[in-house]
């Protein structure tokens, strides 16, 4: 009979040492703290934003359920009269209108600089142009009020009287009213002043994070700076400057001592942007909440909180831009 020769197990390993275990069990400790302090930040944040919608939605409640006008369409705000009228259609027309005036100077110039300080200025004269324009957005509200109070205002009469001559025609640069350029037009360009340091920063560093192979292949291929930049850095910057721009026009939305030191309040909507009046959300929060008595507050609570809507839609919209590109939204980290 063949015998069978017993196969050789290897010896156990030996149990680590009781030392070994200490590291793997702190860092497992300092992971479960770590998880509970995000976790619990995250819920705090979502606490503090529905009890400001609680608090806004209740007391605009009350506001409204005694309001003899229509909240949404009326154009007078007179909540201490009797009965008490107001309604948000002049400061929703005037909110958006400044705005969008405000993106249409700020978004070409903030991206034309971005451009410049990423990919054309050497590096000795990009690096202090960026930090004038990021010192732009450190600069107090109150202090770009008081200089479109008394710097830009006068110097806009002159351009407001060229709009006028060129493009009256166009019915909204056509100036109907004589006054000085306290108008929406102003307020506009003011708000794009305050907002080009935001969209100027975030478009620069999305342009600086566009693929080096991209450009070098193209240069390679013959193409010419601006083609370059055309064909590679601006199709892989595009969601990233809607989502600045989206950034910008929520700082432009709720701005509010700038456009009440320049702003000359009236509650008539007027397509001719260059005729004084008009008004915002934050501009008539700001003018009349001191004065203002307890259902009068209601009533201004009411008008933030639409601002304080419109505002969550527009970071929505600009999460919902940012998500389509997942080199933007952390997806691949």
């Amino acid at each position: 009979m063949a015998s069978t020769t017993p196969i050789d197990t290897p010896p156990a390993p030996p149990a680590p040492p009781e030392q070994a275990e200490r590291p793997r069990s702190t860092g497992r400790a300092g992971d479960k703290i770590f998880l509970a302090l995000s976790r619990g930040s995250g819920i705090l944040l979502l606490a503090i934003m529905a009890s400001i919608a609680v608090f806004l939605t209740y007391r605009a409640v009350i506001a409204i359920s005694k309001n003899e006008g229509n909240f949404l369409t009326t154009f007078d705000w007179n909540p201490a009269g009797n009965p008490p009228v107001f309604g948000i259609a002049v400061l929703l027309f005037g909110t958006v209108v400044s705005s969008i005036i405000a993106m249409v100077i700020a978004v070409p110039v903030a991206v034309g600089i971005a451009l410049f300080i990423s990919h054309y200025a050497p590096r000795k004269l990009a690096a202090p142009i960026a930090y004038v324009v990021d010192l732009l957005a450190a600069v107090p509200s109150i202090v770009y009020g008081i200089w479109g109070a008394l710097v830009l205002v006068p110097y806009l009469e002159g351009l407001n009287l060229w709009l006028d001559q060129f493009f009256g025609w166009t019915y909204i640069f056509d100036k109907t009213e004589v006054g000085v350029a306290r108008s929406l037009f102003t307020v506009g360009v003011l708000l794009a002043i305050m907002i080009l340091p935001i969209v100027t920063s975030v478009s620069r560093e999305v342009f600086l994070q566009v693929p080096k192979m991209n450009e070098e292949a193209a240069l390679a291929l013959g193409a010419t700076r601006w083609e370059v930049i055309r064909l590679s850095v601006l199709p892989f910057g595009r969601s990233g400057i809607i989502s600045a721009s989206m950034l910008g026009l929520g700082r432009a939305l709720g701005e509010t001592m700038a456009v009440a030191t320049v702003l000359s309040p009236s509650f008539i909507i007027s397509l001719h942007v260059l005729n004084p009046g008009g008004g915002t959300f934050a501009q008539n929060i700001a003018a009349k909440f001191g004065e203002a008595d307890e259902f009068g507050r209601d009533a201004l609570i009411a008008s933030g909180l639409v601002l304080f809507v419109l505002t969550l839609l527009v970071n929505g919209a600009a999460r919902l831009i940012i998500a389509r590109r997942k080199e933007y939204s952390g997806a691949n980290a």
